[in-house]
């Protein structure tokens, strides 16, 4: 019988067992955001952000640039975080606007208030089998959700379709850290279906349909980390949720599977790089 993993109940979970430490905290942990420009997902996503970090307890400040910013004043901004003792945490949204360079940005971050565990320093030891400050969210989000559901990877095929350095690159890693046998997919594989079909662990991070019956093997675990609208305006991910959920033994939803932990994910990185900040 497929199990669907609901990862708004573990979300609360997660979010009430963070509010009891953080109400133990004499001073409180600061998450900053910074937002380039008024794309409206990236206004709902950083509003979101803000709203539940101060259900938490934790400080949350946006500071919110037009979109002709020019550059150096986005790194100048961020070097004063980085020496602004009462911040904990620094978060610049993505996308950004093209004449700013991405990789500047995140390289400015100092990798101890790196949020997002983007930093290259962070990236580098998370790739060389150390421990960063911090794991990308979206990634740590599905290893708790597997975690929860008592989901072993040691030894399985795990098979991921996406190459992004925000949960592709990372996810893929952190999955071979726990003794994994990764194959990562993209744009560019050949014959998707039959890799996809050998996997104990399917993850798909695309961001359209592409999952059918026909890419799953029996009784796998199916993880669903796209999210995009239809043509009807509903929120679907990658997987033909309705298909595929008979065969899996465990499947996410979408909306209320992934998403959710992303932001319990932000919320733990925060507390745990002010936890270490302070050790």
């Amino acid at each position: 019988m497929t199990v669907i993993i609901d990862g708004k109940a573990l979300r609360d979970k997660l979010l009430e067992q963070l509010k009891l430490k953080v109400d133990k905290f004499e001073i409180k942990p600061k998450l900053v955001v910074i937002l380039v420009g008024d794309n409206p997902a990236s206004l709902i996503y950083v509003n979101n952000k803000k709203k539940t970090a101060e259900k938490l307890g934790i400080d949350s400040e946006i500071i919110n640039y037009p979109s002709n910013i020019q550059e150096q004043v986005l790194l100048d901004k961020i070097v004063e975080l980085n020496n602004d003792a009462t911040v904990t945490a620094i978060l610049v949204q993505l996308p950004l606007p093209e004449h700013i360079s991405k990789f500047k940005v995140i390289n400015t971050i100092s990798p101890n208030k790196d949020v997002d565990g983007f930093t290259p320093e962070n990236f580098g030891m998370l790739f060389a089998g150390e421990e960063p400050y911090v794991y990308p969210c979206t990634p740590k989000g599905i290893l708790l959700m597997l975690d929860e559901y008592n989901i072993d990877v040691d030894g399985r095929h795990v098979v991921i379709v996406g190459r992004s350095n925000i949960v592709g690159k990372p996810l893929s890693q952190m999955l071979l850290n726990r003794n994994a046998t990764v194959t990562v997919c993209h744009s560019h594989t050949k014959n998707l279906a039959d890799i996809t079909k050998t996997a104990d662990v399917l993850i798909s991070a695309v961001g359209g349909k592409i999952i059918g019956e026909n890419f799953v093997k029996p009784n796998s675990v199916v993880i669903d980390v796209g999210i995009f609208k239809d043509e009807n305006g509903k929120t679907r991910g990658d997987v033909d949720f309705e298909k595929v959920a008979p065969q899996t033994s465990f499947i996410t939803p979408v909306p209320g599977g992934v998403g959710p932990m992303t932001i319990a994910s932000l919320m733990l990185n925060t507390v745990e790089l002010f936890e270490k900040i302070r050790s």
